[in-house]
């Protein structure tokens, strides 16, 4: 038909901290998935939207696929990551040049069961000196699966991004627009300031502190040209909301305004932002705690 175009779901995986966000943002030429240095940033699925004239391109974010299943969290990261393989047709699997982990040959594990055509997109390529020393590791890689191709790519400067992703489009069946072609996400601008003000939390804080905290919009509201948006981060510690709140109340006003200028941007507006810290013990490991905080099967 003449509607018709390749389109179809792509999932991104890949063990945490291998650039799966960075990869999805630069992918769709904006950003969409918070990113941070620490592992295990992202929490939930992600759905990137691309389209190019009768092609569109579903990319589903997930979480890192990893081991630790110590707390109720952890169990429902790899649940979101490992159910967004269901359902695609097309998985582009993250790994980091010249590294292979644990994790890695966990997420191989994952994919034994997997029919669908996998692309392996070797990242970070922009930090060998000597781009020949990657071929011992190619050939390494390339004996473990049986992969439909394999990219040396480099997600946060955009290398050999545009050749993966005129493969996986060909990969793609032919069929009509699955999602209007303006759209570019699933999810709504009250759950992306959400995951905004969370992102600052990450970069802001130290090593452990993020995995313990989330955030809930209480309030969304637009009018005219400003929109009012309320926040409440909740940690599980009294001790914990003093280092978010900070001394006198600095590093709160730091992370809002932060926040508060990348919410313009997305919103295209002035924001008004409301920052609480809140104590919830335990909702970490707390599944009813993690349903009512919006981390539920999807």
């Amino acid at each position: 038909m003449l509607n018709e175009g390749h389109c179809g779901y792509v999932a991104i995986i890949g063990r945490p901290n291998v650039g799966k966000s960075t990869l999805l943002n630069h992918l769709l030429g904006h950003k969409l998935c918070i990113t941070s240095r620490k592992p295990q940033t992202t929490r939930h699925r992600i759905l990137g939207i691309k389209t190019e004239g009768k092609n569109q391109i579903i990319y589903v974010d997930t979480p890192g696929i990893h081991q630790r299943k110590h707390n109720a969290m952890n169990r429902y990261l790899n649940r979101a990551a490992t159910n967004s393989i269901d359902g695609v047709e097309v998985i582009v699997w993250l790994v980091e040049a010249l590294k292979w982990t644990e994790e890695d040959s966990h997420v191989l594990k994952t994919l034994t069961q997997s029919t669908v055509p996998v692309i392996l997109g070797i990242n970070k390529v922009d930090k060998l000196p000597n781009k020949k020393v990657l071929l011992p590791y190619l050939e390494e890689v390339a004996a473990k699966r049986d992969f439909a191709e394999m990219f040396p790519i480099s997600a946060i400067n955009g290398q050999n991004l545009l050749e993966l992703e005129t493969f996986i489009t060909s990969c793609l069946p032919i069929s009509t627009l699955l999602f209007d072609e303006d759209q570019f996400t699933d999810r709504s601008e009250r759950f992306l300031s959400a995951e905004i003000i969370r992102e600052k939390l990450f970069r802001r804080l130290g090593a452990e502190l993020p995995y313990r905290l989330t955030v809930e919009i209480e309030h969304f509201s637009s009018e005219k040209k400003l929109t009012h948006i309320s926040g409440l981060i909740w940690v599980e510690r009294d001790s914990q909301k003093a280092i978010v709140i900070g001394k006198k109340g600095k590093m709160l006003k730091s992370i809002g305004e932060e926040a508060r200028k990348d919410m313009e941007v997305m919103l295209a507006c002035k924001v008004f932002l409301q920052l609480w810290v809140k104590v919830k013990q335990g909702w970490c490991d707390n599944e009813r705690a993690l349903q009512q905080l919006g981390y539920s099967s999807e």
